[in-house]
């Protein structure tokens, strides 16, 4: 005796409704796509813990080469004598009397550097390191003590020195020469100079969602105090000089930056690095880049910093105006990952939509659990970029995880999809959203517009293609009866 569907019973009924219903289609390919998002989170979490193991290795390459150098001086220091009167009362007056330092910047400051890079390598990361010889040349006008209102025989010529402020000084590679007109001077390192610049320091790798750089460029992690003190050859103000040069020759990793202590600072930086970064508070003047190197020349004012031309006391920070130039090796793989990875939701619900869509309109049933295992291939793609990005660069990585995801789940495809058309038409989809993403990854400044228009066409399709499905037209009760017809 033939069944009828007049004769199905509830359960039957209600089975075959959820095996039929396109509402319930939707429902599950909902559900397994917030599934998704868990496996999605931990691929961002394993990009960024490679974006601190490369930021930890580089770290410790060059902090055992030398650090980033941030250079200030010359400075001449005068030290006076200073004076209090103090009123006890019926004991008398007491004079209290102690020396103080009075700090003076140069009227011109001229600096000449040649950088050399290098880089060097642990494994899979690289560190840019550099080696340089900086040549100072400054002039200095007779300190005016009767405006600090000290007289003429509370002043120490005779323990006038220069002082130079340094970030590190492991990274003086050959005896620095200092000279005060013809005469040599010698230097000695110090840790207490009487002033401090901030101390620079290359961050790790970016653990937020900025696509700016691979790297900060600047941090102040607490203030440098080390440099080099040289005594000046002077007895009294008869012998002040105010010509001082110096050599130096120095070594440091990413970052040479420069604190503009003259009234008017010049600064002149060339090397054979054909994509350096020009950071700080102030932008060269003049520069030209080319595949050989780089030049570049700063100009600043006193009028330009927020700081004074001289001064007395300690704890006083030339901070707020360094300037110079980044050598920084950009890691571009893990924040151009990080960039993909946030577009992988999209792609899995684009593909799960795409999928729906050959259900209803071809009459083809796709199982829940087919679903999954394309959503698997799909998320796995990031740890395939990701691992591959780290050997052959992002570019490369990305034709070759893209290739290999979108062959592999074609091939899978054709179990269901079964028609040789339809298999080349699935594949096409795939393709156009990797190669929409790649493009939108690579196109900064457009991102937002490509990725909204993008968006628009694709809506714009599922529209056209979902325009004559039977919605909420009842499914018969056999098995044979296609999904949305």
């Amino acid at each position: 005796m033939e069944t009828t569907p007049s004769t199905f019973s509830l359960f039957d009924r209600i089975g075959t409704w959820f095996r039929e219903s396109v509402f319930v289609k939707l429902f599950t390919i909902g559900i397994l796509t917030l599934i998704l998002l868990i496996p999605q989170s931990w691929i961002e979490s394993l990009i960024r813990e490679r974006q601190y193991r490369a930021s930890s290795v580089v770290n410790e390459i060059t902090s055992k080469w030398s650090g980033p150098q941030t250079l200030a001086g010359p400075v001449l220091v005068i030290p006076f004598t200073n004076r209090e009167r103090i009123d006890k009362g019926k004991d008398g007056i007491e004079i209290r009397e102690w020396k103080q330092d009075a700090y003076f910047l140069p009227e011109q400051l001229d600096v000449k550097g040649n950088v050399t890079p290098q880089v060097l390598h642990r494994g899979l990361f690289d560190a840019a390191v550099y080696e340089s010889v900086i040549n100072l040349n400054a002039r200095f006008t007779k300190p005016d003590f009767k405006k600090l209102g000290v007289a003429a025989t509370d002043i120490h010529w005779n323990d006038a020195r220069l002082t130079y402020c340094l970030s590190d000084l492991r990274g003086i590679s050959d005896n620095p020469v200092f000279m005060n007109g013809q005469a040599a001077l010698n230097g000695e390192p110090s840790n207490q100079i009487g002033f401090s610049t901030p101390a620079t320091t290359v961050s790790s790798l970016l653990n937020d969602d900025s696509d700016v750089d691979a790297y900060r460029n600047v941090a102040a992690d607490g203030a440098s105090r080390t440099g080099i003190v040289t005594t000046l050859p002077w007895q009294s103000e008869a012998d002040f000089n105010g010509t001082v040069t110096a050599k130096l020759n120095l070594k440091g990793s990413s970052l040479l930056y420069f604190v503009p202590v003259g009234k008017t600072t010049d600064v002149s930086l060339q090397g054979p690095w054909a994509n350096p970064s020009f950071d700080g508070e102030f932008l060269p003047e003049d520069r030209e880049i080319t595949d050989k190197g780089f030049t570049a020349r700063w100009k600043v004012l006193h009028y330009n910093r927020p700081f004074a031309q001289e001064w007395t006391g300690t704890d006083t920070q030339l901070s707020g105006a360094s300037f110079g130039t980044r050598l920084l090796i950009p890691v571009d793989q893990y924040q151009k990952s990080i960039r993909t990875a946030k577009y992988g939701i999209l792609i899995i619900l684009l593909t799960f939509v795409s999928l729906f869509l050959v259900e209803i309109i071809r009459n083809i049933r796709i199982h829940a659990f087919q679903y999954l295992l394309i959503g698997a291939a799909l998320i796995i793609y990031y740890t395939l970029l990701l691992s591959l990005s780290e050997h052959v660069g992002y570019n490369t990585a990305y034709l070759i995880a893209s290739s290999a995801t979108v062959v592999l789940v074609s091939l899978y495809a054709a179990s269901f999809l079964r028609k040789g058309g339809m298999i080349i038409f699935f594949g096409s989809i795939l393709v156009f959203f990797y190669g929409f993403i790649f493009v939108i990854i690579q196109m900064q400044d457009y991102s937002l517009l490509l990725g909204s228009i993008g968006l628009f066409i694709v809506i714009a399709l599922v529209m056209y293609f979902s325009r004559h499905v039977a919605w909420y037209k009842e499914a018969a009760l056999t098995q044979d009866t296609p999904l949305g017809s």
